[in-house]
């Protein structure tokens, strides 16, 4: 699948302990020419973690990105209406 011009939702949930290799993807993705709409669960984007502060990680993620975390549900609501995104990436998501 080429991703040049798509536009990527990539939304990050708990299961802080993968975060770094979340933000490498969203570089790899980045590279590809994808356009990354960084979203956050309100837990991820709230918590401090021994995996790191969530200043860090937002800070982190809106540098690679580009762009403000989607993070509240008024936020996000407009993201499907508004087809704002071409595929959307849920990481990590349990099995």
């Amino acid at each position: 699948m080429k991703l040049k011009d798509k536009r990527v939702g990539f939304v990050l949930t708990g299961s802080f302990c993968t975060f770094q290799a979340t933000k490498e993807q969203m570089k790899k993705l980045i590279k590809e020419g994808a356009e990354v709409l960084p979203i956050m669960s309100d837990h991820s984007y709230e918590l401090d973690t021994k995996f790191g502060k969530a200043s860090q990680h937002i800070e982190e993620i809106e540098n690679i990105t580009g762009k403000k975390i989607i993070h509240t549900i008024p936020e996000a609501e407009p993201i499907g209406p508004k087809n704002m995104t071409d595929i959307l990436i849920v990481a990590p998501c349990s099995r």
